[in-house]
């Protein structure tokens, strides 16, 4: 495997194009929205249009994103980029870090440096990681991918072999949350043996797909009438919080595509919705997520032409059942840490989960969401130093 060196350097002629969508954008009529019931609030997108246009600095962007290492291997045939960060003390253990959807790598770039270097971020220096942040198949600069059968379980073996094969890490660590969660649990499944253990702040059965309705999350277990009212509430809640983007990303992905490939302003409604739907926005969108980071995580789909790939991971892991590797209890055998988030607005998906965790370490968080290592970079920072401590002194 040949690792080359990279740069995100996207062509004038694609930034200039850009621009040019930007300012001709044609918004449709929105009232009666201001709670976001009907879909991403039109406020809400026009100041950042107008940001965009008008206050964003893509070069200073750029300047940050290209200050990390950036680097890319093809396994069995898929682009791999990635990040690494070398640690800096007396013993680094290495550590892959994954991110979901509408995720990209830049939700991570709070979290590397003072996971590498805790010295410099007051920190002990006996919790260093060598640090691992890779783009999912099919996401930002993992691409182009132009093979199908790329999904969570397929993702943990070309992990497997970046970590072990490509860098030379005997052992490991692993972190993620969303799809990386899933990618995660995964490798504490099937290559126990060879991690340390792995810590995730979301919690999704390996089975979230197997089953005749793939496209509905509940897998059609609608919310029971004897439930109190509460609970129905928040079943359904929950239920209409995840169901637009699942059904349609696993039933019609690339139709989907077409729109959001030619308007960058479709594109930023479809992902800042989510941030909005799953993160912790008690205090509003911009409390949680600034419109810069909002702003060039959609430049990092838009450039790099992902979004089709990024949305076909949902289509593959309902066509690509997953398979257990092994019968043992618990599934996952790794030592788990888990960091629950109250405001995490996809907490649901965890049902069912009871006993597929060696759990080893757990805290649960009143503030932050579902984007945890962008949201609140200090509590994962600090879980993973905890979830890993005791594993460095045994």
């Amino acid at each position: 495997m040949t690792i080359e060196e990279i740069q995100f350097d996207p062509s004038p002629a694609r930034l200039a194009d850009l621009r040019q969508r930007v300012a001709n954008a044609h918004l449709p009529h929105d009232f009666a929205n201001a709670d976001w019931s009907y879909g991403m609030n039109g406020d809400v997108l026009r100041d950042l249009l107008d940001y965009w246009r008008d206050g964003y600095d893509w070069d200073g962007q750029q300047q940050a994103i290209n200050s990390f290492k950036h680097h890319r291997v093809t396994i069995d045939d898929v682009p791999v980029h990635f990040i690494r960060e070398p640690g800096r003390g007396p013993a680094p253990m290495p550590i892959i870090l994954s991110h979901g959807w509408p995720w990209s790598f830049w939700d991570l770039h709070r979290v590397i440096r003072p996971l590498a270097d805790p010295a410099s971020f007051g920190g002990d220096p006996a919790d260093a990681f060598e640090v691992i942040v890779p783009s999912m198949p099919g996401f930002g600069l993992s691409t182009p991918l132009t093979r199908t059968g790329i999904n969570f379980w397929s993702t943990a073996d070309l992990w497997h072999k970046l970590m072990t094969q490509a860098l030379g890490f005997p052992r490991y660590a692993a972190q993620g949350g969303d799809w990386g969660a899933l990618t995660t649990t995964q490798l504490g499944h099937k290559y126990a043996d060879e991690l340390h253990g792995i810590h995730i702040s979301t919690i999704a059965p390996l089975t979230l797909f197997n089953h005749e309705r793939p496209w509905d999350i509940t897998a059609g277990n609608l919310a029971p009438k004897e439930l109190p009212e509460s609970e129905r509430r928040a079943f359904l809640d929950w239920q209409a919080r995840i169901a637009a983007h699942v059904c349609v990303q696993v039933l019609d992905p690339q139709t989907l595509a077409y729109a959001l490939h030619d308007s960058p302003v479709g594109l930023l409604a479809w992902l800042v919705e989510r941030r909005h739907s799953w993160g912790d926005c008690r205090e509003g969108l911009y409390a949680a997520f600034d419109r810069d980071f909002l702003i060039t995580t959609a430049m990092i789909y838009w450039l790099t032409d992902s979004f089709v790939t990024s949305a076909r991971f949902y289509a593959e892991a309902a066509r690509n059942p997953w398979q257990p590797s092994h019968t043992l209890s618990p599934m996952v055998q790794a030592p788990t840490g888990i960091s629950h988030f109250t405001h995490d607005g996809t907490t649901g998906l965890g049902k069912g989960t009871g006993g597929l965790f060696n759990l080893t370490f757990e805290r649960r968080h009143d503030r932050g969401g579902h984007f945890a290592p962008i949201e609140v970079p200090d509590i994962i920072i600090e879980d993973v130093r905890a979830m890993f401590r005791p594993m460095r002194q045994s």
